[in-house]
């Protein structure tokens, strides 16, 4: 599969349909998503695979696998969820356990932000985070996002704060 971006230790490509084992260590694992509505059921994440992978091939940007280049191995999730325009994204990153630790969120966050750069149609990327979620707050302001304030989510049912970064 086509490689979308890649920087020293990491490369970002499509979700493939094999990669739903790797998956379940972070979109499957409660503690990974305890700051994004928890786990989701390992019965639905071919069908999320599948959605980043069509949301790839129509809009030019999606959700990636991420993956090191040491070992070829899927440590990981970066990119943008988009709904409506590409005109405004949400950034999302989220990893193995495994993976915590080393830097991989921090990298990951700023190929994002250079690919949708290079995108060319996207004018404005946001983030959220769990009031409880210091790293994340810490990773977005290190790669240049601004604290845009607090807002009510439906779907956690609680403030979070809201980062943003203006590309036009």
């Amino acid at each position: 599969m086509e490689v979308v971006y890649e920087t020293e230790r990491l490369s970002l490509r499509a979700f493939q349909d094999e990669d739903v084992e790797a998956v379940k260590q972070f979109w499957g694992d409660e503690e990974v998503m305890r700051y994004c509505l928890g786990a989701t059921a390992h019965e639905k994440l071919p069908l999320s695979l599948k959605a980043y992978r069509e949301c790839h091939e129509a809009k030019g940007l999606s959700v990636y696998a991420v993956v090191e280049k040491e070992t070829g191995t899927v440590i990981g999730a970066g990119g943008f969820n988009i709904s409506g325009e590409i005109r405004e994204v949400e950034l999302i990153y989220h990893f193995a356990k495994s993976s915590w630790g080393k830097g991989y969120a921090t990298e990951t966050a700023r190929a994002c932000v250079e690919l949708a750069k290079s995108h060319g149609g996207v004018e404005r990327i946001d983030a959220s985070v769990d009031p409880s979620n210091a790293d994340s707050s810490k990773i977005l302001e290190k790669i240049g996002f601004t604290y845009a304030g607090m807002e009510w989510f439906e779907d956690s049912q609680q403030e979070e704060a809201v980062y943003e970064i203006m590309l036009k």
